[in-house]
């Protein structure tokens, strides 16, 4: 989904009931509000009712914190990318992400808004359930953790230069995903599986354009 103009000010309109266009948007401190119970919850409940030793029940949260980045990356390459061809898709995956890319300067929709976040949290917990066992307590604070720093992460390439030098190349791999080519760089939490799958752009040859970084800029 490309655009010609990438619009600096405003927001997409994604619905015209006022009621619904509100449940799009949300804030990352709502979100950060909503998990960080959970998370600390259920660690909890690993360690003092399911009696899960220290360090498998760290072992099992990094190994879920890892399995996010994989799962981050083929659901930005394969659904917020795919290619649709019906009108009613291609509305569906411009709510979904092609918006964003619309107005990369929207805030409030980096995060999965509230109710369609604890719906689709709430699946992923019960698949994994099915997969795992209680090990879920585990593995899913630390797939939530994830995502959690992945729009964190996310808002801080939109906002602020990176902090640390060897940050430099996912803040210029994910500003090249947006106004070099959308069908690279889909790593933004980490460039892992852009480099495992030939998806990373090719930074040493890739010119920085500094006027295109400041228009994805807060």
């Amino acid at each position: 989904m490309k655009f010609e103009k990438i619009n600096n000010k405003g927001q997409a309109q994604l619905f015209k009931n006022q009621y619904l266009e509100m449940l799009t948007k949300t804030h990352p401190l709502v979100i950060w509000g909503m998990y960080t119970p959970v998370i600390t919850y259920f660690l909890y409940y690993a360690g003092s009712t399911l009696d899960y030793p220290l360090a498998r029940i760290a072992l099992t949260f990094l190994g879920g914190m890892f399995f996010w980045t994989f799962f981050e990356y083929l659901m930005h390459r394969f659904a917020f990318h795919a290619i649709a061809e019906s009108q009613r898709a291609q509305k569906f995956i411009y709510t979904l992400h092609g918006n964003h890319h619309h107005y990369p300067r929207d805030k409030e929709r980096l995060f999965m808004p509230p109710v369609p976040s604890l719906i689709i949290a709430s699946v992923l917990f019960f698949l994994m359930r099915l997969v795992m066992g209680t090990n879920v307590f585990m593995f899913f604070p630390g797939f939530m953790l994830g995502y959690l720093l992945y729009g964190s992460m996310h808002y801080a390439i939109h906002a602020w230069n990176p902090p640390f030098k060897w940050m430099k190349p996912l803040w210029r791999n994910h500003h090249l995903h947006h106004y070099k080519d959308e069908h690279k760089g889909f790593g933004v939490s980490s460039t892992i599986w852009d480099r495992v799958f030939g998806t990373m752009f090719d930074l040493k040859k890739e010119k920085e354009d500094k006027e295109k970084v400041k228009e994805l800029m807060y």
